[in-house]
Order: C-alpha cells, then sequence, then structure tokens
C-alpha cells in the first residue's frame, strides 16, 4: 500500500512510519521541517516538506495514498496569541479539502479520549469539533478514528513538582484510569491503516489502567522516591499555579476543566462502554524513561 503519514518523526508517526515500512508498505511522512528529510528517508519513506496548512501541498502529498493518517500537531502551551480551536479546526478543514481533492479512500485520524461529548471535558472538547468536520466527509470515505486515552510522556510535567514539593500535584485523585503509550497508539493505527475497510468506526487505545496511587508508586520507585505522593489540590489554586508559570490562560482554564472531567466520569464514559484490549507497553516500562529524563533535569 501506499501511506500517507503527518506528524512528522514525532511520538507516534516514527514507530507507525518504522512498521509500515517493515511490513513493506511504502510511505510517504509529511513534515514541515526541511531538517528531518535526511531523517525521513533515513527509515526508507519518502520526505513530502511542506505545511499541512498549505491546501495544494497536502492535496499533492495525499495523491496517489490508498490511505492517509491525519493529526493535529499540539501546541505550545505558553503562546498567549494562539486559539486552539480555530487552529485546529482549520486543520480538519485543509485536512478535509486535501482528501476530497486528492481522490484518498481510506482515512485514520487521530483524536482523543472526551471527543464523544463537548461537554465536561475542558480543553479536549476541540477533538469532538474535529471529528465532526471529518464526518462531512463524503460516505464512501472510510474513516476510522483514534481516541487514545492519555499518554505516559504527560506525566514528564510533573517532574518539577515531585522536585519542589516531593509529590505529584494535580486536582484529581483518588480514582483508576487508563493510560497508553505512543508504541501502542502507533501499532493500533498501522493495524486500521492497513485494513481494507468501508464505513466509519471509532476505536480507543489504552496500555495500562491504574489507580493514581498505583502511578506514584511506579513513578516513585523508578527514581528512587518510594515514598512518592499524589497530592489533590482545589481546582481553583491549580489554575493559579497553571497561570503563574505563563500558560495561556485559555489553555489553563481548559485543562483544569478537563482534569475535573476525570474526577466526574465524563471524561472516560464512552470509554468504558468501548473498552479495548490493552497494550503491551505497561507504565513500569516508560518508568525508565521518566527516571532517564527526571534525572537529566
Amino acid at each position: 500500500m501506499k501511506i500517507a503519514v503527518t506528524g512528522s518523526l514525532g511520538h507516534i508517526s516514527k514507530p507507525l512510519t518504522i512498521e509500515l515500512i517493515h511490513k513493506g508498505h511504502t510511505v510517504t511522512v509529511i513534515s514541515s521541517n526541511p531538517q528531518k528529510q535526511k531523517d525521513i528517508e533515513a527509515l526508507g519513506a519518502i520526505a513530502a516538506i511542506g505545511s499541512i496548512e498549505d491546501t495544494a501541498f497536502l492535496t499533492a502529498a495525499f495523491t496517489g495514498a490508498d490511505a492517509v493518517y491525519c493529526m493535529e500537531p499540539p501546541v505550545n502551551f505558553f503562546d498567549q496569541n494562539i486559539d486552539i480551536f480555530n487552529l485546529h479546526n482549520a486543520i480538519a478543514n485543509n485536512y478535509v479539502k486535501a482528501i476530497e481533492q486528492s481522490g484518498v479512500k481510506h482515512v485514520v485520524h487521530l483524536s482523543s479520549i472526551g471527543a464523544h461529548t463537548d461537554k465536561g471535558n475542558g480543553m479536549l472538547a476541540y477533538h469532538y469539533y474535529v471529528e465532526k468536520i471529518f464526518e462531512q466527509l463524503p460516505t464512501d470515505i472510510a474513516i476510522t478514528t483514534m481516541r487514545p486515552v492519555g499518554f505516559y510522556y504527560n506525566l514528564l510535567a510533573f517532574i518539577r513538582g515531585i522536585k519542589t514539593e516531593n509529590a505529584i500535584i494535580t486536582n484529581y485523585g483518588d480514582l483508576k484510569e487508563p493510560w497508553v503509550s505512543p508504541i501502542d497508539i502507533a501499532a493500533a493505527i498501522a493495524e486500521e491503516i492497513t485494513q481494507s475497510y468501508n464505513g466509519r468506526k471509532v476505536r480507543y487505545v489504552a496500555s495500562d489502567e491504574l489507580t493514581c496511587n498505583a502511578v506514584a508508586q511506579i513513578l516513585g520507585t523508578a527514581i528512587s522516591k518510594p515514598n512518592l505522593q499524589w497530592t489533590v489540590i482545589p481546582d481553583e489554586q491549580l489554575l493559579n499555579n497553571w497561570l503563574a508559570t505563563g500558560v495561556n490562560a485559555t489553555i489553563a482554564k481548559g485543562y483544569v476543566e478537563m482534569n475535573a472531567g476525570r474526577r466526574t466520569g465524563v471524561l472516560y464514559e464512552d470509554y468504558y462502554r468501548n473498552r479495548p484490549v490493552l497494550g503491551k507497553t505497561k507504565l513500569v516500562d516508560f518508568a525508565k524513561e521518566f527516571a532517564a529524563v527526571y534525572n537529566q533535569q
């Protein structure tokens, strides 16, 4: 198959590209960074250098592909001028135009946990609207929507608090929740994108399900802090903490609301209705990476 992959050589797109090439597929990797071209080609892929905000470029990169993998890139939380909803809606509309104009008939789209609703999920609500944009594609175009849960590497954001307060500090706790490795997400996408499929479906992806205290214990053991605690603070306090570090106010508020959705159960209600088979990469595996980053900072 000929497959176009967005996301450059990111956490998901790189292992996805490696797996697809290993299985004999021809892969075009789309990146906005010209410096990535050599690294892309070193994997055995074709580099398409340009912006996903450029419809003509994107259409050309998709043309001839049997399937495409689409993702909206992460944003800089400290950019005071960014509007994450408008930005990702614009990118989604660009994808839709390029898919239609290129003639692609199979799309795998990276969405998120919480995208089943636009209420009670904070900053993740934009995924709901992006999914609606993709649903506007003609019905003869197959779409698999991937909804991974919280990424393991998001836990790296707690390192600062661990070093200064000797605790993981946030506004939720005392619950069991799912986490996922990008490696397992890439494996799931590779499975979906190489299948012959007609219609529309949603697939959740998770690697492990753990209580917050279990997460603290595993990470604490990895960094030689076996008594590491998971500490819950009020929403307002977390919001003020984030604003004090210079995070975009809208994003900070959305992050706090997203975590509140963990407490209420809104975030995971559809996940538990469609619970997936857990992936191979467990938190104890990621803990080694976590410890390496922790010890470098």
